[in-house]
């Protein structure tokens, strides 16, 4: 079941009840609450007992969502195409070696958007895969619409269950032995991704798992909560005591206290600070399988900017978080799979505002050790107005759910994906080296 802030232990602030503070207290709610008794032992000592330690099978998923509509042709310039410097005299990016803030070639047709260059070690070193003309099915340009369509899984919003894709595949791969912290969000609610998971949770921070006293009682409670459960045999004081030492393991990896690894240095935008707590849990080994992160401001309607302006302060933002996150994780990036993805694009012509209007297709991106990564797998439908959508964008020409069904199944070890992409049964592109048996 989902774990909430509730199922922890939450205490009030008067410190004369600590001294008071019984057994009969503690299960009847005065002055303290424990959640979740039911069962053999508390969710949170299933992670002490099956998952402190233990390696997983598979990859750790990063899922990141761009929200309001990344412009993938500014992000990754088909800067061989004369069209699209025709339709935007004053958004284009330079094309390589123009000098000034140019971009960065990729493959000879390609170019990185300047504010992108801290990801370029990844592509050069075989870890960062691009993915460009990709979308769902939806045609309706809308936010709303177009995230459901992608977060659920579907071609396009109402096309089938309403349970997220991510949730989907937790459930067909799911066992007895699974942490309560099998998915994280780092956000104020879950996405539709995470919609219907047994085990996720929203969190703002990993500083939320903790005993809700002020920072001054934390030692006398947590002393007087030892005492109380110390060398029990039945199940509540078995489960009480196995939870505190799941709360000194919590502690342990507190965000204001985690020094990232190999110099890395996280940005302290909302991404940012989400990568450094997601390569906190991994690093803890408390169960952690997907982990999932929005970052907004991507619906550039006006003041777009070319090399400077809104779209490249989140272009930058969106690099830095990425790089830092696999330079913390060194070696550890091995058994991670970061993906990024967008509900649509942008148009190709720039508008009287100075910005790009919603489109369909844009780019994804896939990051880890096992990324087939230097290359930019695109079937280019081409920029000329015969080769663009009825409207005069970008076509798809990729399925957004072949991306990730080949992730779930190559490195997710996920044998099920026509139940997560229902009614699709997604084609493999080879982005990915699958994990060896």
């Amino acid at each position: 079941m989902p774990l909430k802030r509730d199922d922890w232990m939450t205490c009030g602030s008067d410190a004369g009840q600590t001294k008071r503070l019984s057994r009969r207290d503690l299960l009847g709610g005065s002055g303290f609450h424990l959640a979740s008794w039911t069962g053999l032992r508390s969710a949170l000592a299933d992670i002490a007992i099956a998952k402190n330690g233990a390696e997983p099978g598979h990859d750790i998923l990063v899922s990141i969502f761009l929200r309001g509509g990344a412009d993938g042709l500014n992000a990754v310039v088909p800067y061989f195409e004369d069209a699209y410097y025709r339709n935007r005299p004053n958004l284009s990016v330079p094309p390589p070696k123009a000098g000034g803030a140019h971009l960065l070639d990729l493959d000879g047709k390609f170019g990185f958007h300047p504010a992108l260059a801290p990801l370029l070690p990844a592509f050069r070193e075989g870890e960062l895969a691009i993915l460009h003309a990709c979308g769902s099915q939806d045609g309706t340009r809308s936010h709303f619409e177009a995230m459901a369509a992608i977060e659920r899984g579907l071609a396009y919003e109402g096309s089938g269950p309403t349970s997220g894709w991510i949730a989907r595949h937790l459930a067909s791969t799911q066992k007895e032995s699974d942490s309560p912290l099998r998915a994280v969000a780092f956000g104020g609610t879950l996405p539709d991704s995470l919609r219907g998971a047994r085990t996720a949770v929203a969190l703002e921070s990993l500083s939320d798992f903790r005993l809700d006293v002020p920072e001054e009682q934390q030692a006398h409670f947590h002393h007087v909560l030892g005492e109380l459960y110390a060398g029990g045999k039945d199940e509540v004081l078995h489960a009480g005591g196995e939870t505190l030492a799941v709360l000194d393991s919590l502690k342990k990896i507190d965000p204001k206290q985690y020094r990232p690894a190999n110099g890395a240095k996280y940005p302290t935008s909302d991404l940012g600070q989400g990568l450094l707590q997601t390569s906190c849990l991994i690093r803890a080994n408390l169960g952690l399988e997907v982990a999932a992160l929005d970052r907004g401001g991507w619906d550039t309607h006006y003041a777009q900017g070319s090399t400077v302006g809104i779209f490249t302060l989140s272009l930058d933002d969106l690099a830095q978080s990425l790089a830092a996150f696999r330079q913390d994780m060194g070696q550890e990036m091995r058994r991670v799979t970061v993906v990024v993805m967008t509900e649509f694009g942008r148009r190709l012509a720039e508008n009287a505002g100075l910005g790009t209007d919603h489109g369909r297709a844009s780019f994804m991106m896939v990051l880890g050790g096992g990324a087939k990564g230097g290359h930019v797998y695109a079937k280019w439908p081409g920029l000329e107005p015969h080769q663009l959508d009825e409207t005069g964008d970008l076509r798809v020409t990729t399925d957004y759910r072949d991306v990730l069904g080949e992730v779930l199944q190559s490195r997710m070890r996920n044998d099920h994906t026509p139940d997560v992409f229902v009614g699709y049964v997604p084609k493999p592109i080879g982005i990915t080296t699958p994990l060896k048996a």
